[in-house]
């Protein structure tokens, strides 16, 4: 699918336009390619595209296991039930940027291919952003205010994306993925342990496996993480102990994650990049892919284009990640 569609409205043709038109509308296509094969969205989220208003998240809980019955034995009942729902809508997108009719007449071309650039880097960014609110807003809560808008960052199970009561639909206790303490060589053990040792709504074991952290840009986390996951001996001490953490874990640097944490505060996370792309955790949602028109203002005469789009993000199942460092989380 293109990444975004243009279209020219009737009276852009003159002439006074006519050269300026198509090499924009070039340049901005160019540009949402460029961007979008750099972002880091398709890391945090299941990109999907929907049809609907809204698309509905949901799935069944685990069977029981097989029994053992002997020879001639009967067969067992077996069931499952649904789970937990969670309801994502979409929300419309709109921006806009003006070529004048005197930088049309004077054909200052690079002028108005810096505006394009502008306005794609600002629909990408708000994108990017987007995404990294929604994760933020879930550390401390169940909705995100975005401008004059809210949106969910609550899991299906009605908690915040990250707490220390995640409850079980059917059995098994309250479980935590919101824990205390800095990133150490012995912390990531630990945390990556409590995500292995996550169970489903039935209590059954669910093999997560968490392969990537994802931290904001701050070179004292930095500084930690590549020191512990970056060589083959002990980081701890001068001996040669081998490094259990070395070459097993991808590290995402993100600054958009720094500009939507504010302040001083470095929590770190740890996902499961399989369990984000093959269930339904974090999903991303594209109802309509960018759309740019071009007109011409007939109160001013000004080259008009406006952008649309349409999309939706929110979370479903908890249980692909994991937050250290944040006070008052669970200890590890």
């Amino acid at each position: 699918m293109a990444y975004c569609t243009v279209s020219i409205g009737d009276g852009v043709h003159e002439s006074r336009y006519g050269n300026s038109q198509f090499p924009i509308k070039s340049y901005l296509e160019k540009r949402g390619e460029a961007f979008e094969q750099a972002s880091v969205l398709k890391k945090l989220f299941r990109m999907q595209t929907s049809k609907h208003w809204a698309e509905k998240f949901s799935g069944d809980t685990a069977m029981n296991n097989w029994e053992p019955v002997g020879e001639g034995g009967s067969f067992p009942s077996n069931g499952f039930e649904e789970s937990y729902s969670q309801t994502v809508e979409h929300m419309v997108w709109k921006s806009m940027f003006s070529v004048t009719r005197e930088m049309a007449d004077d054909n200052n071309l690079s002028s108005m291919k810096q505006k394009a650039s502008a306005f794609i880097a600002a629909y990408n960014r708000t994108r990017e952003q987007f995404g990294r609110q929604l994760y933020v807003g879930g550390l401390s809560g169940t909705t995100v205010k975005i401008g004059d808008k809210t949106f969910k960052c609550a899991a299906a199970d009605g908690k915040a994306l990250f707490a220390k009561d995640h409850p079980a639909k059917v059995k098994g206790g309250a479980q935590s993925n919101l824990f205390a303490g800095d990133f150490t060589a012995a912390n990531l053990g630990l945390l990556e342990t409590r995500m292995q040792n996550i169970k489903g709504d039935n209590g059954e074991l669910l093999a997560v496996a968490p392969d990537t952290i994802w931290i904001p840009n701050d070179a004292a986390l930095k500084n930690k993480v590549f020191e512990v996951i970056g060589a083959d001996k002990d980081p701890a001490t001068a001996n040669n102990g081998f490094n259990y953490q070395f070459g097993r874990w991808n590290v995402i640097v993100d600054p958009y994650l720094t500009q939507a944490l504010g302040g001083d505060v470095t929590p770190w996370f740890l996902l499961d990049s399989n369990f984000i792309q093959e269930q339904d955790g974090p999903v991303w949602l594209d109802r309509v892919k960018m759309e740019v028109k071009s007109d011409i203002d007939p109160n001013n005469w000004n080259n008009v284009w406006q952008g649309y789009g349409r999309f939706g993000a929110g979370f479903v199942d908890w249980r692909f990640i994991a937050a250290g460092g944040v006070t008052g989380g669970s200890a590890l």
